[in-house]
Formats: C-alpha cells, structure tokens, sequence
C-alpha cells in the first residue's frame, strides 16, 4: 500500500506548485515508484500545467489521464459524487506506486474556507496526512515589477495559519507539516514562532513537533515568462528565438517616449512594449539589447496591430538579433495590463524556473527529516533517479571547482547555471567573458557563481606555457610554441587542473573524445601502477547501477591492460557505492573455450587475481553467466560473482562499445559517461549528443572523483 501526502493551501497562488515539486523529488531520491494525484483539476478541456510538470519528473511513469479525480464543475454540481470519483480513482493510481503526491485545488474562484474545507475531507478520505503551504505575499506591489507584491508580517502568517488549521481540523485531516511559502527573509524566525503558536493553540497542538519550513520569494518562479506573455497578449513571434522565450520577464517598460528617454529605462529582464508604428525605438532597444553596454532585455511586444514596414522588416532580418519580438493587436494600455496580470507557471519547460524551484526547496526544507516523518523505508533497489540524487548529494557534500572548456555551447551554459543553482560543484567556464555572460543573459541564465575565463587571459598563457614546455621538454617544445597550444580550450583547462587551479575538467559537448584527453595523456599522466587510461560507463538500469568498461578508449587491449581496466572499474564502482563483483566476459565461460581472445581474458584474471587478491573477479566468463542467476546456477554453481556480477570487463572495444549501447537503448537505461579512469587527476569526456542532465550528471561524477584525489 502506498504511503501519501496532500498539499493544499487555504488561498490561490501560494506557490503550492514549488512545494509540490520539491516533495516529490526528494521522495522520488528514496523510493524507486512514486507516483502524483490531482484531486481538482479545472476542466477537461485543458490540461493541467502543474500535473503535467510533475508527471514530467524523472521517475514517474503514469499517464495524464489516470492522475486526475475530477473538475471544479463536478463538485460544483454533486460534491459527494465527486468526493467518491476522487478516492476511487486516488485508489488507482495508488496501486501502482509506493508513494503518491497528491495536489489540492487551486481556488480559481474567489478563495473561500469551503475551498480549503473539501480539501481537509479529500485528504481525510484518501488517508493523506497534509502539507499546508501558507502564502507568504498579499497585494501587487510595484506595477512595473511582474509578480511582485507585499510580504505579509509575521503575525499576519499565524492568523491565517490559525484559520487553515481549523478548517483541517473540522474536516479530520492530519497535519504533517507548514510551509510558509514566499517568506519574508527578515521576518523567518518570527514567522516560525507565529506558526508554531497557531498549531499548538489548534487542534493539532500535540507533544511532537509539526515541521515547519519557511521558504523565501524568488522573482524568477513568481515573473512570467516570454511565452506567457505572448499567450497573455494574444500575439506572434514577428522575430526572434523561440527558444528564448522561456526566458522570465521581469519586469515592464513602457516605451510611448521618444528614444533617449526610453533608453534610461531599460533594465535587465524587462520586457519593452512599444507601439509598432514607432520602428525607430524599436530599432534603438535593439541595438541597446546588442551593444552589450545596456541591459539585456527579455523581450520586445509591439502593440497596436499596425503593421512593420517591409524596409524595417529587411533591418531586422540583417541585425540577425535572437531578441523575441511579438506582435499583438491590443493598444498599449491593455497590452501592459494583460502584461502585468500575468503570472509565472512553474513549468518543465523553464529549465531556469524547475532549477529554481528545486533549489529553494532544498535549501530550506530538510528533506532528510521529511522523508524520515514521512516514514520512507529504505528501498532495496536503487533506480536512475535515486542514483543521480546520491551523486548530487556525495558532489555537494565536498564541493570541488570544475572546469568547462566550452563556453559557446548553450548545453553546457544551461548545465553550468543547474550546477550553480543546486549547489553541486563551483564552476570555471572558458571563453570571452563578455560573450559567455551576454549569452547566458539571453537565454536567461544565472551565472553570477561562476568563474569566466578568456584562453587567451595573457597572464595565464604565459604561465601555462612555460610548464607545458617544461612538460614536454624532451620532445623538443619551447614557450614560444607552446604559447600557442595552451590556447587551445582542451590544453588551457588541463593545465588548469594540473596546476591545481580547478579539481577537475569536463569536456567533449562540441569535441571529440580524443581532442578531449590528448592533453591529459601528455600532462595529467597516470597514477602510479596504472599503465593505461580507460573509461567505463554508469549503467544505471531500473533497479540497480552497474559498471561497463571499457567502451570508449582501448580498442584491443592486451591481457596487462584488460587487468589494469578491470582493476581501474573495480575502484571506480567502489567509489560510487557498488558492491564490486568483477566478470571478466568472454564468450565462453570457466574451462570450455579455447582460442586466442578466450586466452586472454583468460590470462588478464589471474592478473587481477595476483595484483588484487582481495577483489571478487570472475573470469572468462560469458555476459549471461555473468547476469542472470538461473544460467550461473547451470555454469557457475560455485561461484561469488556468477549472477550477482556488478562490473563487466569488455575484452575489445567493439564489444563494449555496441554492448552499452545496446543496453541503452533496449532496456532503457540510463549510460553516465564515459568516466576516464586511471589518470592523476579526473578529465571526463562527454558524448557530442549529450543532454544538459548528461552534462550535469558527469560534473557530479568528476567532483567526487575530485574529492577522493584531494580530500578535505
């Protein structure tokens, strides 16, 4: 039977979204299946943005259609039947997971205590005890600001507290804990007390303490973005990328002046309506969103329906500026309202939005003590999910600085402000500052915790280029040629690492693999009693993780260097957690083959076994035997590693290669790396076809790598 959770509020736009996704993801670290509920959705003609954000989380494997009870019209019109639809479909979904996050209504009419009172029975009825997220804002505040609005005192908190917990006490819910949501961050401890006072004066006032977590507003998850402004006014993207209009608008300028006093105004974020008959301040806030000496703007709406000139449509397409430009027909004054009353949407497609979220969450709610009240049992699996969680906690433990060669790829922009935001590793990234930072801006990006770093810095090529020919000294390189390697992005980040400037480097989105650890072959070297440097992979399938190597470095390795791989994978697993079973494959298994690829992996063995007498290793031994505990019992009854193997050593190339792939893409699982092993230092190599989670993931990897070359 699974465990569940209901998250309510007692008003709308509590942020109750950003709650919802943060339980879910910390939940999600400690249970392979959890599953999410939306009692009340708003109607069935249009989807429910929050739902389908949390059905897009990793891990969660349920269709839309099966997590949604029923619609405000169907309480409106029989709220017993409703009532009764809820739990039966609840039960449904229930079935299928070990814990379920269920979402409450979203009081799209005029906030009410009944609102909140069907909400405790819902909770009641389902067996949910319940999260309270209290709304920590009131009234608009600035109008040129999106979202913003007036914090609400400390005993303006424990008010409303204290007629929430009524009305979830006269309906019989359980109360789990409060979120004071949208916070003040000066009035935090008195917040607490005001809470806390209301609970204990409550029918829930009881010896144990309800959890109570304050979370602080962030402009980013409460300003809308580009695309929502563009739904808001009813417009077109006129020109622009699309891409860019996930970013947040942060604010409104209303350009109806003439364009040196509209210049002034301009501010980073702001979205700048102006009348489309006025081109020549269009043209201006252009040129000032492109000269790099203004703000970067967020977007441009042009209003009023007239229609751009075919000569100033020719101007645009030759600026070639990614700025969005949307038209809308509206005239200013009900373009900037529609604007202003926009709200942001806590959606999977705001990469910067869901990073934020999380990160707030996070911070501020000990999500080791909610998933200790919420009684999680330790799980016996451990799925994709649960192992990037740990990664990210072993990262974020000790953090190491990282440094990425390659700052003109969005990927690794869009990786790097993820890492930053989630506090998993401080970051060099290589480039001209000025074109890294103008187009993190456009894209929306923070990357204020990083270092930006120019190849070219002076200072650091002539440094580099003395110990990289000292280095290379005896192939016969000089400083004046070597002025001219270290610029390189590959050379100039692994000289970085070497001289202990940065803990590690990941590289390879727009490089090749050997472009990518050339360097670290002539400069990192390899540790002591390691002649080779290899890979393997994470293969994280649905249940457990499990190391493949090697699948991208040796092509045909003799038996000395498949020891020194397996040897190397051994470490490598044991340094992510994983009970260290080694098979060495081969296609057959113990005695029964014979030929020369059987011979040595054969030969490689009894390498393992005399260098690491202590490791579990099994050798050769077919892929089944190796996996499968029913073919082990036939061919390997006796065996410590037939069947329960953790670490498969390849004996070529080809086979690694075609094998982790084949599993990748046939069972689903999910392939970190590849992670280099044997060098002094970590340098870890990533796919050209890598997704920003890839490049995440592999940050993550090389900080803890880093941490075990210089712990602290």
């Amino acid at each position: 039977m699974a465990q569940s959770i209901f998250i309510t509020s007692a008003e709308g736009h509590s942020g109750k979204s950003t709650v919802a996704l943060g339980v879910l993801d910390a939940l999600s670290a400690a249970t392979p299946k959890v599953g999410v509920f939306r009692a009340i959705a708003r109607s069935t003609l249009e989807r429910d943005y929050v739902l389908e954000m949390l059905l897009g989380h990793d891990g969660v494997d349920l269709a839309y259609e099966e997590c949604v009870g029923v619609t405000y019209d169907d309480v409106r019109a029989d709220p017993e039947a409703a009532l009764a639809t809820i739990v039966e479909r609840y039960k449904a979904v229930q079935a299928q997971c070990d814990a379920v996050v269920i979402v409450g209504s979203d009081y799209t009419d005029v906030g009410s205590p009944a609102e909140l009172a069907f909400n405790a029975r819902i909770a009641a009825n389902l067996g949910a005890p319940v999260v309270l997220v209290l709304g920590g804002r009131a009234a608009q505040g600035q109008p040129e600001q999106l979202g913003s609005s007036i914090p609400r005192t400390a005993a303006e908190m424990g008010q409303i507290a204290s007629l929430a917990l009524a009305e979830l006490a006269h309906g019989r819910a359980e109360l789990f804990a409060v979120v004071a949501n949208r916070a003040d961050p000066e009035q935090m401890d008195a917040t607490v007390s005001a809470i806390n006072q209301a609970i204990g004066a409550s029918a829930f006032g009881r010896s144990e303490a309800v959890p109570i977590w304050t979370i602080p507003e962030d402009r980013i998850l409460v300003s809308p973005s580009m695309r929502g402004v563009q739904r808001a006014v009813e417009g077109e993207l006129l020109s622009g990328d699309p891409t860019l209009l996930t970013r947040e608008a942060l604010g409104v300028v209303v350009a109806g002046m003439s364009m040196v006093n509209v210049l002034p105004r301009l501010f980073d974020g702001a979205v700048v309506v102006i009348p489309a008959d006025r081109t020549e301040v269009l043209l201006a806030a252009l040129l000032a969103n492109a000269s790099g000496t203004f703000p970067s703007l967020a977007g441009i709406v042009l209003n009023g329906g007239f229609e751009v000139p075919e000569p100033v449509m020719q101007l645009l397409d030759g600026l070639g500026s990614s700025l969005p430009i949307i038209t809308t027909d509206y005239g200013t004054y009900e373009t900037t309202l529609r604007i202003m009353s926009t709200r942001g949407r806590l959606a999977a497609d705001s990469r910067s939005r869901y990073d934020t979220a999380l990160a707030l969450f996070e911070q501020n709610v000990d999500t080791e003590e909610l998933r200790r009240a919420f009684g999680l049992a330790e799980a016996t699996v451990v799925t994709p999910l649960m192992f990037e969680f740990q990664l990210i906690e072993r990262a974020r433990s000790q953090r190491r600085k990282i440094v990425l060669p390659e700052g003109s790829d969005d990927r690794v922009l869009r990786a790097a402000a993820t890492v930053l935001k989630r506090d998993i590793a401080d970051l060099v990234i290589l480039g001209e500052p000025i074109e890294v930072r103008a187009r993190a801006l456009e894209l929306g990006l923070d990357l204020k915790g990083a270092e930006i770093l120019s190849p070219f810095d002076a200072v650091y090529v002539h440094k580099f280029a003395e110990e990289y020919a000292k280095l290379r000294a005896h192939k016969g390189m000089t400083v004046e040629r070597a002025a001219d390697t270290v610029t390189d992005v590959s050379y100039f980040g692994t000289l970085m690492v070497h001289l202990g400037l940065a803990d590690g480097m990941v590289s390879g989105a727009a490089h090749t693999t050997a472009h990518t650890i050339r360097p670290a072959f002539e400069i990192i070297k390899t540790k002591p009693g390691v002649s080779v440097v290899s890979s393997v992979f994470l293969m994280a399938l649905a249940d457990r993780v499990l190391v493949y190597g090697d699948c991208a470095v040796i092509p045909d390795p003799t038996s000395g260097q498949l020891a020194d791989i397996a040897i190397s994978s051994a470490a490598t697993a044991s340094q992510f957690g994983i009970d260290v079973r080694v098979a060495m494959l081969s296609y057959s298994t113990g005695e029964s083959g014979t030929g020369a690829d059987v011979e040595k992996v054969r030969e490689a063995t009894a390498l393992v076994r005399e260098r690491q007498p202590e490791l579990l290793v099994e050798g050769p031994i077919q892929y089944d035997a190796a996996a499968d505990a029913a073919v082990a019992a036939a061919k390997m009854p006796t065996s410590q590693v037939a069947g329960r193997a953790t670490v498969f050593i390849f004996p070529d190339l080809n086979t690694g290669n075609n094998t982790y792939k084949a599993v990748q893409r046939s069972a689903g699982a999910v392939a970190m790396g590849p992670v280099l092993q044997g060098l002094n230092k970590p340098i870890n190599d990533l796919s050209r076809g890598a997704l920003v989670s890839d490049i995440v993931n592999t940050i993550a990897i090389t900080a803890i790598q880093a941490q075990e070359v210089s712990p602290t």
